[in-house]
């Protein structure tokens, strides 16, 4: 029970410390509970399941803000020269364009060279399989990469009967990820905070001039 006791405070105190880097909205409170075979799950995202109860509410002092926007971040000139790539990519697939900035901004802050360390490029971090999913021959192109993360984002809400929490927990952890979860959002804690990441982003001020 010791034991057991320490991995359940070592866990808090991990999605503590994951929860201090989501936006200050998505942070504020960690949420538990107990299933039925004694295994305790964590979340900041208390409506995926009823059974949450609060544990956790972290200091408004300690929340920290999103840094895309900060003085390292793109500067709009750059952002503005993408616009409208992204405008015509996102009306041939039916989405907002406001949702296409938001996962570009998650992803790689509009660097155009941005790559992980899993091996995603560009813009809207493709890897090499979805690239070739989607006959992205350059990922480093942004007409090309914004194109091919489009439509893999239009399949992922078509899949997901436009559940648009699932569908970018897909664009994260992968749809199948997401299925093998019973169609919720996989307990992965970097697509646990990429969700709320995301829908930030889209729901921010920031965004409403596209």
């Amino acid at each position: 029970m010791m034991a057991a006791s320490r991995g359940l405070v070592f866990s808090l105190l991990g999605l503590v410390a994951a929860a201090l880097f989501l936006p200050k909205d998505a942070a504020a409170n960690i949420y538990a509970f107990k299933d039925e075979k004694g295994v305790t799950h964590f979340s900041n995202l208390p409506h995926l399941d009823k059974r949450y109860r609060l544990v956790y509410r972290i200091p408004t002092s300690l929340q920290m803000r999103p840094n895309a926007w900060s003085a390292n971040g793109p500067k709009m000139v750059d952002i503005e020269k993408l616009v409208p790539i992204i405008a015509n990519a996102a009306r041939l697939n039916g989405l907002d364009a406001k949702l296409v900035h938001a996962v570009i901004r998650a992803e790689s802050g509009y660097n155009e060279n941005a790559i992980s360390s899993k091996g995603a490029v560009g813009l809207m971090q493709l890897i090499p399989a979805t690239a070739q999913r989607y006959g992205v021959v350059n990922s480093y192109d942004a007409t090309e990469n914004i194109s091919g993360g489009t439509r893999y984002l239009r399949d992922l809400l078509k899949m997901f009967n436009g559940n648009l929490e699932l569908a970018i927990a897909g664009y994260n952890a992968g749809e199948n990820a997401v299925i093998r979860a019973g169609n919720r959002v996989p307990p992965y804690p970097e697509t646990m905070a990429y969700v709320p990441k995301v829908l930030n982003f889209y729901h921010s001020p920031d965004l409403s001039r596209f």
